[in-house]
């Protein structure tokens, strides 16, 4: 049932919004499901076109519902861009039907199997949090941008210089990644977190991550998930865990007490930036920004 009020509403919206859409904008509407990626595609594209983010800022995507407000937005711009990997898990059939009318661009949809991470055989399996390594997210970024020619030929020359200067930014910022986890790996410290979301930073970066959470924000841990992960946090010394921006930190709560109750006090530090950026105009604000804030909370909280 919940299905067809879906497609019913998306095809009210199509038909209706279609309609009114303005045939004259100063500048095509490009809609990116997620902060961070309007934020990479904002870069990218500079003045050429307007970008919109879908989800507001501390939202989780794992968990959102499209509205009729979503609707709208998404089947009056010029372009939807989105990130695929279902992340954006309730909206999988959304994209589905906007592909009969709409401009879509999966950015990771090309991305070689060999480089994604899976917790199992399943399609939904994929970790989608590809931008916690810096070079995948650029590689990620890179078959964008030829897409976005695609889109917009008489467009690629200041595409590509945009790209230039962002690509120079991506890389200062993995060079940094490398320094404060070198740091963190000399000294024997992991990171804990909420949810499984730093998989593909541990990979990149050489530094071991544990969530308490699986892939998905659905997922509830049990009993034998927080036993393993305290006996983890006292076998390796580790000094403090870590909330993040989107959930709740009420699980993290109960392995801290739990921490306690073996003698092993840690602190709950944080929030770290996940699936989301902080409000615009704030440190973590931008991509960059925010995988600096996260590398320098880490590195506060776990180094004397």
């Amino acid at each position: 049932m919940k299905r067809v009020i879906v497609v019913i509403l998306l095809t009210i919206g199509i038909f209706s919004c279609k309609s009114s859409s303005p045939e004259n904008r100063e500048k095509p509407l490009i809609v990116a499901t997620t902060s961070i990626l309007a934020d990479a595609i904002s870069e990218i594209m500079g003045d050429l076109a307007d970008v919109q983010p879908l989800m507001p800022a501390g939202v989780d995507p794992h968990l959102y519902k499209a509205s009729v407000r979503d609707l709208d937005l998404l089947t009056n711009a010029n372009l939807v861009v989105y990130h695929g990997l279902f992340l954006e898990g309730k909206m999988t059939e959304i994209f589905e039907k906007l592909a009969y009318s709409q401009n879509l661009i999966n950015i990771s949809e090309d991305l070689p199997e060999s480089k994604l991470l899976r917790s199992g055989p399943e399609a939904h399996s994929v970790d989608p949090h590809i931008w916690f390594d810096v070079l995948l997210w650029e590689m990620a970024l890179e078959d964008t941008i030829e897409k976005l020619i695609q889109w917009k030929p008489e467009w690629e020359t200041q595409i590509r210089e945009n790209w230039k200067a962002y690509q120079k930014e991506l890389q200062g910022l993995n060079a940094y990644a490398e320094k404060i986890t070198g740091e963190l790996v000399s000294s024997g410290q992991a990171i804990v977190t909420a949810h499984d979301a730093f998989a593909y930073f541990g990979k990149a970066y050489q530094i071991e991550v544990r969530g308490l959470q699986g892939l998905s924000t659905l997922s509830e841990p049990g009993l034998r998930d927080l036993g393993n992960l305290v006996q983890f946090i006292i076998d390796q010394n580790i000094k403090a865990v870590f909330a993040e921006q989107t959930i709740s930190p009420r699980a993290l709560n109960a392995l801290v007490q739990a921490c306690e109750k073996r003698d092993h006090p840690i602190q709950l530090a944080g929030p770290l930036f996940t699936d989301s950026l902080d409000a615009p105009d704030t440190e973590a604000g931008t991509y960059i920004g925010m995988v600096r804030t996260n590398l320098n909370t880490i590195y506060q909280a776990l180094l004397p």
